[in-house]
């Protein structure tokens, strides 16, 4: 539990100083949420860092999985 907190604590990390990579991490570069943070990074720095934190936090990573992680 205390590595996923810790997983989780980086990417807030690195939402706040680059938005796009913190979604990125979770969710990879071909989903909407990396699209749209990428998005409203591009017309604006705050907006981009408010999305991302509220994806990070808010959006179960569990539903999110990549589908050949569950094919292994």
């Amino acid at each position: 539990m205390a590595s996923g907190r810790c997983c989780t604590f980086l990417e807030i990390l690195l939402a706040i100083v680059l938005p796009p990579l913190g979604v990125f991490l979770r969710f990879g570069c071909c989903s909407m949420e990396f699209c749209i943070c990428l998005l409203l990074t591009i017309l604006g720095y705050v907006p981009g860092i408010i999305y991302a934190i509220y994806v990070l936090i808010a959006l179960d990573p569990d539903q999110y999985q990549r589908e050949y992680y569950t094919l292994a």
